[in-house]
């Protein structure tokens, strides 16, 4: 587990305090990136992961990447917010871990931290609360492009900031030790399986790594995650391909194909089948917006 998280990346998007009233009410917000918010007045509420949570002074949140969210703010509210992207190991999501708590009680330094990287972030902010005006692909690439401009310290003060936050969520449950060692052995699937996207993958090919037989391994894997291998496999693709969508220039063939499709077609059918969109029309929407 520490050999994985030690190549944990974490590239910050944006940083600032924003002010928002009723405007701020958004649903089906599905963003390749985290999102951290301190409250310091107002309340709002937040729907992910089969929960409500209600957004209160004196508590920072964490709502995680390619997360089906909906947000809505009835009365008044100020806040701190940062956006980044976070990469374990080709791709692997420390989400895949499921040990992350949504909302935790700030303690006396975390207000500093959020002042401190929006102080070494400055021109950071989202200049418009909509998710559609800076999720999308245009500007995901401009905010990843600021971190170039950053001094040597700045930026590594920044990453130092970035993990220490992200560790406030991350509870501190252990689990038994022949389940955590079922779950390293499985969590270096999920690292082959990003790893390999652009690879036809099977169920069969994945078990014999593991020693198991397929039916074994299945079930394993939909106890370990709650969700079935091949859906997975689905899922990561179609994620994956959402990313390259908003930040390459690669042509919907080229994307087929880093993503383990055979042909545009059936990676048009599947895309449209998790988001309701074509691949097409995903990009177009965000790069005109």
């Amino acid at each position: 587990m520490i050999e994985i998280l030690q190549s944990l990346r974490l590239t910050l998007l944006n940083t600032g305090y924003a002010k928002l009233g009723t405007s701020w009410n958004f649903d089906n917000v599905i963003s390749p990136f985290t999102r951290m918010y301190y409250i310091t007045k107002g309340t709002a509420k937040v729907y992910h992961n089969d929960g409500v949570y209600i957004l209160k002074p004196g508590y920072i949140y964490l709502i995680p990447s390619y997360t089906y969210a909906r947000y809505i703010c009835e009365d008044y509210r100020e806040q701190y917010y940062i956006s980044f992207l976070e990469e374990i190991n080709n791709g692997l999501s420390i989400y895949n871990f499921k040990n992350f708590e949504y909302e935790v009680k700030a303690d006396e330094k975390s207000l500093y931290y959020f002042k401190r990287l929006v102080d070494l972030n400055a021109n950071r902010e989202i200049k418009n609360s909509d998710p559609k005006t800076y999720d999308n692909r245009p500007t995901l690439l401009d905010f990843i492009k600021q971190n170039e401009n950053l001094t040597t310290k700045e930026f590594i003060e920044t990453q130092g900031i970035l993990n220490i936050l992200i560790s406030k969520f991350i509870t501190n449950n252990k689990l038994p030790k022949e389940i955590n060692l079922t779950n390293s052995n499985l969590n270096q699937i999920l690292n082959y399986i990003n790893k390999n996207l652009h690879l036809p993958i099977t169920i069969d090919e994945l078990a014999n790594k593991c020693h198991y037989s397929t039916d074994y391994f299945s079930k394993l894997f939909l106890q370990t995650y709650g969700i079935r291998p091949n859906k997975y496999i689905q899922t990561k693709r179609i994620e994956r391909a959402q990313l390259l969508l908003l930040t390459t220039n690669d042509s919907l063939e080229e994307v087929a194909q880093k993503v383990g499709f055979e042909n545009v077609s059936y990676f048009s059918r599947s895309f449209k089948k998790h988001t309701e969109k074509t691949p097409a029309s995903f990009r177009k929407e965000q790069v005109n917006i």
